[in-house]
């Protein structure tokens, strides 16, 4: 990989690092307990159940996604960095571009 696109690939990583915290701890404040002590119709109160379980499956994806682009950022000085973990050919850096925690590519995803 090119330098010049290795330190684009970096870039973008640590902005979706910034981004994606960010968002946990945006999620993690709407993840709060429903007090049964609200005067809510029951209706309201199943929409409101429902939406934290949605919020909650959100909250677990962007940890993992941090945690991804975590591991990437530390392998990004590697000389394995860019390349596909299953045939071992190199991913294209429009995709790490795009989704930066990619470990494989187009053809192998």
């Amino acid at each position: 990989m090119k330098k010049e696109n290795q330190i684009a690939v970096e870039k973008k990583i640590l902005e979706e690092i910034a981004k994606t915290s960010s968002n946990i701890m945006e999620y993690k404040k709407l993840c709060k307990p429903i007090s049964p002590d609200n005067a809510i119709g029951r209706v309201s109160r199943m929409d409101a159940i429902n939406n934290k379980s949605v919020l909650e499956s959100t909250l677990r994806r962007a940890e993992n996604k941090l945690e991804n682009l975590k591991s990437i950022q530390k392998k990004i000085k590697t000389s394995g960095f860019g390349l596909c973990v299953r045939c071992g050919g190199a991913i294209p850096t429009a995709r790490l571009i795009i989704v930066p925690e990619s470990k494989k590519c187009v053809k192998c995803a």
